[in-house]
């Protein structure tokens, strides 16, 4: 593994035109291609797609295209969860996505970040990421973007349109731009 690649997966900054880390989005890009590709009646070679594609993709699981993702191996989907319509996915640092999890439509997961304070930074292409972690039975409604390092705890409920910004507890509903815990459950 090359320094840029190691860099990007332990959380420090690191160049995204690294011809390693290039060569890895292309070939996530091609099976990303060959999923959106797919039929509505083969879900069995979706399923294929996805095991070769994520670092894990559990028993049950299923995605509709379509699907975006930077690196594949970077997402760790549970066992019988789903991941409803154009889903984003930029896994630069690790997704987890938990057992029985629900993922409404157009959802986006984003680790990635950018310098914000050194725009010459920025301008050379430096970034960094940070995990996000889905618990078991969360559920995100339809156009819900998590920022990254963001954990959701198990069984929390977050809002369609919803901006996570922050770290949500177990067994709460949360909405709102930022968004913020409503009321337990």
């Amino acid at each position: 593994m090359g320094e840029q690649k190691d860099r990007m997966l332990r959380g420090d900054l690191y160049r995204d035109d690294d011809p390693e880390l290039v060569a890895d989005r292309l070939a996530a890009g091609r099976l990303v291609d060959e999923f959106n590709a797919t039929r509505a009646d083969e879900s069995d070679r979706r399923a294929g797609i996805l095991r070769k594609l994520f670092g894990r993709f559990g028993t049950g699981s299923w995605i509709m295209p379509s699907l975006r993702c930077d690196y594949g191996y970077n997402v760790e989907i549970g066992d019988n969860s789903f991941v409803n319509y154009d889903a984003v996915l930029l896994d630069c640092a690790r997704i987890r996505i938990g057992d029985d999890v629900s993922i409404g439509p157009r959802a986006q997961l984003l680790t990635a970040l950018h310098p914000m304070a050194d725009h010459e930074a920025r301008r050379q292409r430096w970034e960094s990421a940070a995990p996000i972690t889905l618990g078991d039975n969360t559920w995100l409604g339809g156009g819900v973007l998590v920022c990254a390092g963001v954990t959701i705890g198990d069984d929390t409920v977050v809002g369609a349109g919803s901006v996570v910004t922050r770290d949500l507890p177990p067994r709460v509903f949360a909405a709102g731009n930022p968004c913020r815990v409503i009321r337990p459950l």
